[in-house]
């Protein structure tokens, strides 16, 4: 008896022990992961004077709204604020290097000379607003590459956002507009 007494006694000890020491170095838990998908962000554009790229325009914005969650372009209304201008010229594309932020202000002017030598007017316009939503260009680089913009060669009809370019906006928007750094003002021209 004082023997089964003794293996209790010792069996509960060495329990005791065993779980003092498992706390003591046991491993926290890992923090939750960021909430990619929470606060989604409107952003309105004004493409009012973007004459002749309407539908690359919208064909852009869809690319865009259908591959990030957390934020969504919408058109802004005639007489209301929009924070990316969107602008014809006759120049090489080029746009203010976001993120912008709600009531922030970006500038993208879609330009024809691209058009002229052979760039599609979809990805050109897709790829400028990838600027505005704060991806630099990732030049040179395949056409699978939104961001890598004229590189991609005048045969690239690709306006989509890849993985990469999806999880980096995902990131950049995470947690709601409060998050954002606002976007330094450079222009980033996208000549070849």
């Amino acid at each position: 008896m004082l023997h089964s007494r003794w293996f209790k006694t010792a069996g509960a000890a060495a329990a005791l022990t065993l779980a003092t020491a498992t706390a003591a170095y046991a491993t926290p838990a890992p923090a939750p992961a960021p909430d990619l998908t929470a606060a989604a962000v409107t952003l309105r554009y004004d493409d009012s004077r973007a004459a002749g790229w309407e539908a690359a325009i919208a064909a852009g914005v869809a690319n865009w709204n259908a591959s990030v969650s957390n934020i969504q372009l919408v058109e802004a209304a005639p007489g209301t604020r929009a924070e990316i201008q969107i602008i014809a010229t006759t120049g090489w594309p080029q746009a203010t290097l976001g993120p912008v932020r709600p009531g922030g202000t970006a500038r993208v002017e879609l330009g024809s000379q691209a058009v002229a030598e052979g760039h599609d007017k979809t990805r050109i316009a897709a790829h400028e607003l990838g600027h505005s939503l704060g991806l630099p260009d990732t030049k040179p680089g395949p056409c699978t590459q939104l961001m890598s913009g004229s590189t991609g060669g005048t045969t690239c009809k690709n306006a989509t956002p890849n993985a990469t370019e999806r999880s980096r906006v995902q990131s950049l928007y995470a947690g709601g507009f409060a998050s954002l750094v606002p976007a330094d003002g450079r222009v980033l021209v996208d000549a070849p």
